[in-house]
């Protein structure tokens, strides 16, 4: 396939799951398997970037970190997102907050539905960040 016959960057979405020693990020276009790991999440960056721009060099894209979609398992997003407060997303949501601790930590799955209620509570809360104005 050739530039000419692709002129539109394809749009890229990678799950991030937390491994034992590091984290993995997997997506699939087409007939090309994205696939890369890194011990931190700043190397793990650097290396979808690496991996990306050599996956598309013969389509002449390259990419940007800012381009890329994130899905993240539990674990991996509360790890890259420390300033989340565990305990106070629990008593906002309204989740026993040990149960929401085991989630985080992996050591049980949550259902589709107590996913979805995480979800929406870190939402709101990325919402109402976004709204935020400071006094000048």
């Amino acid at each position: 396939m050739s530039k000419k016959t692709m002129d539109k960057k394809p749009k890229i979405k990678l799950k991030i799951v937390k491994e034992d020693l590091g984290y993995t990020a997997l997506g699939q276009w087409k007939e090309r398997s994205l696939v890369t790991c890194g011990d931190s999440w700043d190397e793990l960056q650097n290396m979808i970037i690496e991996m990306l721009n050599l996956t598309f060099e013969d389509l002449g894209f390259t990419y940007t970190i800012d381009e890329i979609q994130f899905e993240y398992d539990l674990e991996s997003f509360f790890d890259f997102y420390k300033v989340i407060n565990a305990k106070a997303l629990s008593e906002r949501i309204g989740m026993n907050q040990s149960l929401l601790a085991q989630y985080i930590k992996g050591i049980k799955k949550p259902s589709a539905p107590q996913t979805k209620r995480i979800l929406q509570g870190v939402q709101q809360i990325g919402r109402e960040l976004s709204e935020v104005r400071f006094l000048l």
